[in-house]
């Protein structure tokens, strides 16, 4: 069964909402960011970066900042930017981009289920982030950005939902990607009972966006001497079927050729790989195995030869790791994705185009477009308790931060 709690969140006045909400700081380049301090005195960013209008500056992800964080915090509820919610609810939440339409229910998720392997994860987390933030979470006590999780698809949730989102709803705004935001509360007990019994017949859920956020809660939790507050057991959480999420290919950007010449580079490629060069219009992988390849203004299909790779393993049959275990380590002698400074990444949503725009500029020699990893295959490394290789996902909706506050002192 999973468990999904209703809480009282701190959130923003409804004539404010759509100044609050923010992305996390690190979406932003220093002038966006800078320009959005100067220029929207309510917004969240004045909360996790307090000193901006101070000289009284402090090192980043020490105690001294993260009580600045809490004092502005305190700030924005005393000037009444912030109210708390009378009642524990549910927050319904939809985004709308383009053609798709996110829905999910903001709730918190139970932290005994995340280290019992219940709320399942598919990539590594970084021990010293989780250490940053679980120090952050003792100091400020609220997680202010919803992880996402998703699960099968309960067409009882459908049900309990629709008629819930044809009233109007708390907040609705768009933001400047075009994506339009609408939140609901659902504090009716009965609602509320409604939908934790759908939940309690989902076995499982998955991590789709937040891996550290979830591992560092639970390090909070493991170093509380005593629980005085339920909140503290539990991390904020979008609860999203999976056909309500979408899952974008991440793609690869390389810096040099490790010494070789181009036509050197391709000939090694003819190893493991069927080598044809494609049109730009053809240049979007049209399944699992093929990879796209942009280098020299020309667009190669890569096709996988048989034998190249595990097609019963969950993670060796990924073509984030065919690219890896093909190209990358043994001809471009890339074996670390995580530090080594020659590779970028350039997400899905941008498109071949983006390649082309990377590698155009000269930042990059070559890039590698590859076909977005299917939900089941996901659901399957979760399952097995393997890891997929770094930045194998981009996975949307991207949520708001400072729309639903967790409190931990609640």
């Amino acid at each position: 069964m999973t468990v999904i709690k209703p809480f009282r969140a701190i959130r923003p006045t409804r004539d404010k909402a759509y100044l609050v909400a923010t992305r996390p700081y690190y979406a932003y380049n220093q002038v966006v960011l800078k320009a959005k301090l100067e220029n929207n005195p309510y917004t969240f960013l004045h909360v996790i970066n307090p000193e901006f209008h101070t000289d009284d500056k402090t090192e980043p992800n020490t105690p001294e900042r993260f009580q600045k964080i809490r004092n502005k915090f305190d700030e924005f509820i005393r000037e009444g930017i912030f109210i708390q919610e009378e009642e524990e609810s549910f927050y319904i939440y939809r985004q709308t981009i383009e053609d798709h339409v996110f829905v999910g229910i903001i709730g918190g998720a139970y932290i005994d289920q995340y280290t019992e392997g219940h709320i399942k994860k598919h990539e590594e987390t970084i021990t010293d982030r989780e250490d940053v933030f679980s120090n952050y979470l003792n100091i400020v006590e609220f997680h202010a950005e919803p992880v996402v999780l998703f699960h099968r698809k309960k067409r009882e949730i459908d049900v309990i939902l629709a008629p819930l989102m044809l009233v109007r709803p708390e907040y609705e705004f768009t933001s400047w990607d075009k994506g339009k935001h609408e939140i609901w509360p659902v504090s009716d007990p009965q609602i509320i009972k409604e939908i934790q019994e759908v939940y309690t017949n989902i076995k499982d859920v998955y991590i789709a966006d937040g891996h550290h956020r979830c591992a560092s809660a639970a390090r909070y939790y493991a170093g509380l001497k005593e629980t005085k507050h339920s909140n503290q057991k539990h991390f904020l959480a979008c609860f999203m079927s999976e056909d309500r999420i979408k899952i974008y290919d991440y793609n690869r950007l390389i810096r040099d050729l490790n010494g070789l010449s181009r036509q050197e580079f391709l000939k090694a490629l003819e190893k493991q790989f069927i080598v044809t060069k494609i049109l730009h219009e053809d240049a979007a992988p049209m399944g699992l195995h093929e990879i796209s390849m942009y280098l020299n203004k020309q667009w190669y299909k890569l096709t996988a030869k048989e034998g190249s790779f595990d097609r019963e393993h969950p993670v060796f049959r990924l073509d984030t790791d065919i690219l890896t275990k093909n190209i990358l380590t043994p001809i471009l002698n890339i074996h670390d994705l995580k530090t080594d400074k020659r590779v970028g990444f350039i997400h899905g949503q941008k498109g071949m185009v983006g390649i082309e725009n990377k590698v155009d500029e000269d930042e990059f020699i070559l890039g590698f477009g590859l076909f977005p990893v299917p939900v089941e295959h996901l659901k399957e490394v979760a399952d097995e308790d393997l890891i997929m290789p770094p930045k194998s996902t981009w996975i949307e909706p991207k949520l708001r931060s400072g729309l639903t506050i967790f409190p931990l002192n609640d």
